[in-house]
């Protein structure tokens, strides 16, 4: 175990809009990631653990998140829960314009447990930044998830955008974990460590040998 492992849960952006709006999650299946967001915070609590939820803001106008709307609105599943701190924000990172770097310095936070939407934007965004501040990241892979893409620049399923980016974080950005990996080690205090750019690339090539 850690000298120091003092952790939060940060749950980003778990509103409507990607449950009944516009922007749906694909997968995982986000009934099976928001049961896993659910068993997250509940598990926090039990361990008076720090529950930081996060609200996307955008314009009135916007066709997305657009503030006062219903699709804007935390999904039950997280509006129901209780919350130590309430992050608004209207950028990708949970860092970019908010309080959460003094939040987490003030309450001598080192490990960062992400969970929420999506997988690639305001979660990859706040796992990058959170890494590159010197904070020790754990991702929840099975409570987030992702919508598929198409575009000029070419097109990418649900499942390949989020196991991608999974795959990514593991390298050394974070930890990546499933829910009930993450409960049993906050219950016995053990940390869940990344892997490596060197290994993840040295594995790659020998399965292309083998």
């Amino acid at each position: 175990m850690s000298e120091t492992l003092n952790r939060a849960l940060l749950v980003i952006d778990v509103q409507n809009e990607y449950v009944t709006g516009s922007l749906l999650i694909e997968h995982p299946p986000v009934q099976d990631s928001l049961r896993n967001i659910a068993l997250a915070m509940d598990a926090a609590q039990a361990e008076q653990m720090p529950v930081i939820v996060v609200q996307h803001d955008a314009p009135e106008d916007s066709p997305l998140f657009a503030k006062g709307s219903a699709a804007w609105l935390l999904h039950p599943t997280v509006a129901k829960r209780e919350a130590d701190h309430h992050i608004h924000k209207s950028m990708a990172s949970v860092f970019a314009g908010t309080d959460l770097a003094q939040w987490l310095a003030q309450h001598r936070i080192d490990t960062l447990s992400v969970c929420g939407y999506m997988t690639h934007n305001c979660v990859a965004s706040t796992i990058f930044h959170a890494a590159h501040n010197g904070l020790k990241v754990e991702y929840l892979a099975d409570a987030s998830g992702a919508p598929s893409y198409r575009n000029a620049a070419g097109a990418a399923s649900a499942e390949e955008i989020h196991r991608v980016f999974s795959t990514v974080f593991h390298t050394g950005f974070a930890a990546v974990t499933t829910t009930e990996n993450w409960i049993a080690a906050v219950s016995a205090g053990r940390v869940i460590e990344a892997d490596s750019i060197y290994m993840s690339n040295q594995r790659a090539k020998e399965a292309l040998i083998a």
